[in-house]
């Protein structure tokens, strides 16, 4: 294994165990991308967000965004021109584009969903945070598509639609710690029937917590639909690349099962599933897949439609 190959897999390992150990179930031949591409999603949001390996926020991590968004723009760049930057993180990333024949418009409107966050973009409704949803998790499930081999524009709007579930879902559990950072990612008009705005101020007092927790499961019910429509795309996909995504799909909505579950209490603790229990619902995963093979494909009408 090189070197960049190598700080990938680290990089996966040590960001996102979920990911990680659904990507294991992918051929080595995917993998590997899948794990470079990975690495640099995860360096620009650590970035952006001034933490490291999505931990330990810095106090002050607004400041400076914008300088750090043009660093993580003109290295993009630089990297997808063909410059050999020494750097395994930009250079994992030529590799993967490269290999996969990945147009640079989706690295690049990755790049564009961390300008929301810079800009501090304030999510009004829903349709303001499923655009915001696909530039920074939908373009990714397209990309991860493609690394697979996928061509069919139907199925790519699958895996889009993948990336938005889990970024939905994703908003959904950490919406206390995005409030400490002085952020909501919930939209205000699922707040709006609650009794409450949706500010920072209102989302850290604990009196709103029933309001708060209504309002994340519209959000939840939402990334459900997003997650039913992606399984007609992960059935269109080699056999154990459904099994990862399969896997990966479970683990994450899992995840909002369990904040539907537990109330306005979900937040006492960071909501998780224990290894056992993501090895259980990966495993489970093999019988979705055969399942899925004969089921109604679900209609994306009405589902966010990405930019062609």
């Amino acid at each position: 294994m090189d070197v960049i190959t190598e700080h990938a897999h680290q990089s996966i390992k040590q960001g996102s165990r979920s990911f990680s150990l659904a990507s294991k179930f992918l051929p080595k031949r995917y993998r590997d991308d899948v794990a470079m591409l990975y690495a640099w999603c995860r360096y620009c949001d650590d970035v952006i967000d001034g933490q490291e390996m999505g931990h330990g926020q810095i106090s002050d991590y607004k400041h400076g965004q914008l300088d750090r968004l043009s660093y993580l723009n003109k290295r993009t760049a630089e990297a997808l021109s063909g410059k050999f930057m020494n750097d395994p993180i930009f250079d994992g990333l030529a590799k993967v584009i490269n290999n996969n024949c990945i147009d640079h418009k989706y690295p690049n409107e990755l790049l564009r969903g961390f300008s929301m966050d810079a800009n501090c973009r304030v999510y009004r409704t829903v349709d303001d945070i499923l655009d915001y949803s696909y530039y920074v998790a939908g373009v990714v499930g397209i990309m991860i598509a493609k690394i697979m081999g996928i061509t069919d524009e139907g199925v790519l709007d699958r895996a889009c639609d993948l990336g938005i579930a889990f970024q939905l879902t994703n908003i959904a559990r950490d919406i206390m710690d995005d409030a400490k950072a002085d952020r909501v990612f919930v939209p205000q008009s699922l707040f709006h029937d609650k009794g409450i705005k949706g500010t920072v101020k209102e989302l850290l007092d604990q009196r709103n917590l029933p309001a708060i927790h209504e309002a994340v499961i519209v959000q939840l019910s939402l990334a459900d639909r997003y997650y039913r429509s992606s399984k007609a795309g992960i059935k269109a996909l080699p056999f154990r690349c459904s099994w990862a995504m399969y896997a990966a799909l479970n683990v994450y909505s899992d995840i909002g099962s369990r904040i539907k579950k537990q109330g306005p209490s979900a937040w006492s603790n960071r909501v998780s599933s224990s290894h056992l229990r993501k090895l259980y619902l990966s495993f489970l995963a093999l019988f979705s897949i055969f399942l899925n093979k004969t089921a109604v494909d679900v209609s994306r009408e009405n589902l966010y439609q990405r930019p062609r």
